[in-house]
């Protein structure tokens, strides 16, 4: 049976894509500030993990055919609230001046690897 999605398989050894394509929309899994091919986050801090997130969001849409200029969603999740508005800070640095795409940003009890931020996005491919 044929399916109607493309996936783009995650580099980590885990079950889940990194994006899937439905028509002209690519669905990003959730990014942890981790370099890539390994296991481990990057030093840092707030600041540090969310702009290697957002890098590792930018390779994924690149591999998939869209780019970061694509995206028209984004969800934020932070360990600790507190962290807002640094990784806001490092958020507008990695988009640039806008127009920005819609976003939530949520607090959560925990994430993988004990991460301070994980990201996700919606594109147009």
């Amino acid at each position: 049976m044929e399916t109607p999605f493309e996936h783009i398989p995650s580099s980590l050894p885990l079950p889940f894509s990194s994006a899937v394509r439905a028509g002209s929309m690519l669905y990003l899994s959730g990014q942890l500030g981790m370099t890539a091919g390994s296991n481990k986050l990057v030093t840092g801090g707030i600041t540090s993990e969310t702009t290697q997130a957002l890098e590792n969001i930018e390779t994924v849409l690149l591999e998939a055919g869209s780019s970061k200029e694509k995206i028209v969603r984004c969800e934020v999740f932070l360990s600790d609230f507190a962290d807002f508005s640094a990784m806001n800070e490092a958020y507008k640095a990695f988009f640039g001046i806008g127009p920005y795409p819609a976003r939530s940003a949520v607090a959560v009890a925990g994430m993988a690897l004990d991460a301070k931020v994980e990201i996700q996005a919606t594109a147009v491919v």
